[in-house]
């Protein structure tokens, strides 16, 4: 039992040290969003909204946030759409070419990005969409997939397949039992696979890179603000996008918990 105490305290340290690791950079990045100083300095001299004022005042970091929840917006709901149907299939179905039609959805979460990037980069040339602002969000539908197929999953694992069954036996076509029966409880876990693939189309910039052409976002604005010089600006975006994340992930928390609330009324 001592050396159980023992290691789980050990365990507890080490934990502890690597998130107050990971979450250094935002304990720095947050104070110099609030600095009054004309260039990056930690800790502030003085506290001032300046680089606020300068975010909002500025058109282009507006054009940029505008695009990228537009951008979010549409990847995110055709990626919750196509990926719930299709983790629906894989989980239900049983044919042949199962296996290779999964591994081929999680293709996109397991590739490096660059690669990814160029792969879209070279195809969308092909085919005329590139530096479209519909390639665009074609391109971040395709990485937002295999996260609502892997979340969607789950959920329809750990629903009983005895209800469908059951309204079957009813009378219900296949249509009617997927739409009345399965998805509405399957609310708190589309919720939670959206608001996913919400971030993660929000936070991306290496494909975006690549394929948006003169489509400005928020993390490809903050890329060329520090290519061409380091504005203390990217601290107050920094700042807002840590805050949006942090919001996100508590959503998801609590989603998760009502899902799970909803299955144990279910049993």
């Amino acid at each position: 039992m001592k050396r159980t105490s023992f290691s789980d305290l050990w365990l507890g340290v080490v934990g502890s040290a690597v998130l107050m690791f990971l979450c250094l950079p935002v304990l720095i990045v947050a104070p110099m969003s609030f600095s009054d100083a004309k260039s990056l300095e930690f800790p502030p001299a003085a506290l001032s909204l300046r680089w606020y004022e300068s975010l909002f005042g500025n058109p282009v970091w507006i054009e940029a946030g505008t695009n990228s929840l537009v951008l979010a917006t549409l990847s995110s709901s055709i990626a919750l759409v196509c990926g719930t149907l299709a983790a629906y299939v894989l989980v239900r179905g049983d044919f042949r070419g199962k296996r290779f039609l999964e591994a081929n959805f999680m293709a996109p979460m397991i590739l490096p990005s660059i690669i990814t990037a160029v792969s879209l980069y070279i195809f969308f040339a092909r085919i005329g969409l590139l530096g479209t602002f519909f390639g665009l969000v074609l391109g971040h539908t395709i990485l937002a997939v295999p996260y609502v197929v892997l979340i969607m999953q789950a959920a329809f694992r750990s629903f009983d397949v005895r209800i469908e069954q059951v309204a079957a036996t009813l009378g219900a076509s296949q249509l009617q039992i997927l739409t009345r029966v399965v998805l509405p409880n399957m609310a708190p876990s589309a919720a939670a696979a959206w608001i996913f693939s919400f971030v993660m189309s929000f936070d991306e910039v290496v494909v975006t890179l690549f394929i948006a052409g003169t489509h400005m976002t928020i993390p490809k604005r903050m890329f060329n603000e520090l290519v061409i010089q380091i504005n203390p600006t990217i601290t107050a975006v920094a700042t807002l996008l840590i805050a949006f994340n942090i919001l996100a992930l508590a959503a998801l928390l609590l989603l998760t918990r009502r899902n799970s609330a909803l299955r144990e009324g279910m049993t």
